[in-house]
């Protein structure tokens, strides 16, 4: 079922399975590029995979490409709406911001998210893929960090955050500061994607992966998601592991390990608390 008013295409949600949406990004004609429908719409489907209707969610583009970018064609909709004689630095900041922010409310999900990239991902494109929790791609998905190329820096979109803790320091350097785009099977070989299959698989893979997360207690998954986020951001181990302490203990106290180790027992599917 679609989520939105007929208006709001830009991206699109719709219920694959009982507790799992997917997310398409849907200005096919430009690769997907952003521009500020797709800012507005996406924060509408934020909203919606923040409600709790949801357990896992997959992140995808319509047509030829996942994301191009930033729309630099000059016919999308400004990516925030200033009010008259805002100066030039303010607006072109202002933008910037939103797609930051925006970006943080993605990364910051409740529930996991898995980038199911079927084309082409550059730009604030690999953003999305990078604040997603898990990524896919399709044989012929692209990458590239090539904010450089458009003759900026590399320093953009949580780029210089979570690339190096996805694929390691030294490859995240080449990467943004060639601009260099790399083909799936390179993607797979320096761990930024999870599992590359054919195009026609894309879905079947994503939601094999999304099944795989919610067949899990909701409260374990909540907490597995943001306990990493916390732990990778630890100045220590120590604070990490005081981070599982206490997630850990808190889990003692619903249902789930019981029912865990009679569903075992009784080799059945447990039935866990819901959050």
């Amino acid at each position: 079922m679609l989520a939105y008013r007929a208006d709001m295409t830009a991206v699109q949600l719709q219920t694959l399975e009982d507790q799992i949406a997917v997310v398409t990004m849907n200005r096919p004609e430009r690769l997907n590029a952003i521009d500020g429908s797709l800012l507005d719409a996406m924060d509408a489907a934020l909203d919606t995979l923040s409600s709790g209707q949801y357990r896992a969610a997959i992140l995808t583009g319509a047509g030829r490409g996942f994301c191009a970018g930033a729309d630099l064609s000059g016919t999308g909709e400004p990516w925030t709406k200033p009010a008259p004689d805002t100066p030039a630095f303010k607006v072109n900041y202002d933008a910037q911001v939103r797609l930051a922010d925006q970006l943080t409310r993605l990364y910051e999900l409740p529930i996991p998210v898995i980038a199911a990239v079927n084309g082409v991902a550059v730009g604030g494109g690999l953003a999305y893929a990078l604040h997603c929790d898990v990524r896919i791609a399709a044989e012929a998905a692209r990458f590239g960090s090539v904010f450089i190329k458009a003759g900026f820096s590399s320093m953009d979109m949580g780029t210089s955050y979570l690339l190096p803790r996805i694929v390691g320091a030294g490859v995240a350097r080449e990467l943004m500061l060639t601009g260099r785009i790399i083909d799936a099977a390179e993607a797979y070989r320096i761990n930024l994607v999870h599992e590359v299959v054919a195009l026609d698989r894309l879905t079947d893979a994503a939601l094999a992966m999304a099944r795989s997360i919610v067949e899990n207690n909701a409260y374990g998954v909540w907490q597995t998601k943001i306990g990493l986020n916390a732990a990778l951001d630890a100045p220590s181990l120590r604070h990490a592991k005081e981070i599982e302490n206490r997630t850990q203990i808190i889990s003692g106290f619903t249902n789930n390990p019981i029912e865990a180790a009679l569903a075992h027992q009784q080799k059945r599917a447990p039935v866990w608390d819901r959050l």
